[in-house]
């Protein structure tokens, strides 16, 4: 087994004579947490929706437990996914859109009451998604994504929506998933809390401006995430 989760080596993406990703190189080690950031604009969805086979590379590659989305015999026990656009049929229950996931996953029966506990809906699971509040929709979507029993989870703005005490749970489960051995990407603009959670960054615009350890970036009294995020992002060209 490889020691990362995700590579990402020399990916381009163009759409006609729009660059979106230029040459893009970062990994993802098993066992982290790493938030991807970037100004609007700077390609992170088109990263990410690369990575888990929604769109196709120009030049270069992405790679999930070391082969394409596509060559993934059982994707979704590798990979878990959470992303803006990931919508749910309103009119159905909490339950009855996870049973869909579960049938098409090929996870066991026991995983829906599982993953609802997980995400803290139990009680919620029979209500339809359209009466959801955002925050609730989130943690359908983050039960959504690990209904397969995923090693690695990709998520795209996952608090989003979130109160205070959501985002607080957010971070927890997060860092026990990571503690157990899991790995998340996670991308993200709220970069103080983000600060608090992962160990890793990869900050982007088009083509990467740092990829490491945060404790690599952030290492003055004085700096935090925030600061040193927006030296970075002013200092590259538009």
């Amino acid at each position: 087994m490889k020691d990362h989760a995700i590579e990402v080596r020399g990916l381009t993406k163009r759409y006609g004579h729009r660059i979106a990703v230029d040459e893009l190189t970062f990994a993802v080690p098993r066992g982290t947490i790493v938030g991807l950031l970037g100004p609007n604009g700077a390609g992170k969805s088109t990263t990410l929706r690369t990575i888990v086979g929604l769109l196709a590379p120009t030049s270069g590659e992405a790679l999930i437990d070391g082969v394409a989305f596509s060559a993934l015999a059982d994707p979704a026990s590798h990979v878990g996914v959470h992303m803006d656009g990931f919508g749910f049929e309103a009119g159905i229950s909490a339950r009855r859109h996870l049973e869909i996931c579960r049938l098409a996953s090929g996870a066991p029966r026991s995983r829906v009451d599982e993953v609802l506990a997980e995400v803290g809906l139990t009680a919620d699971a029979h209500r339809r998604v359209k009466t959801f509040s955002t925050g609730m929709a989130q943690r359908l979507g983050l039960a959504t994504a690990l209904i397969g029993s995923p090693r690695t989870l990709v998520l795209d703005e996952p608090a989003n929506g979130l109160d205070p005490d959501g985002i607080r749970w957010l971070r927890g489960f997060l860092r026990d998933f990571a503690e157990r051995g899991g790995t998340v990407l996670i991308a993200s603009h709220q970069l103080a809390e983000l600060e608090q959670v992962v160990d890793e960054v990869v900050i982007i615009r088009r083509r990467a401006l740092f990829s490491g350890r945060l404790d690599d970036l952030v290492t003055r009294d004085s700096d935090t995430l925030e600061s040193r995020y927006f030296e970075l992002v002013e200092g590259a060209s538009a």
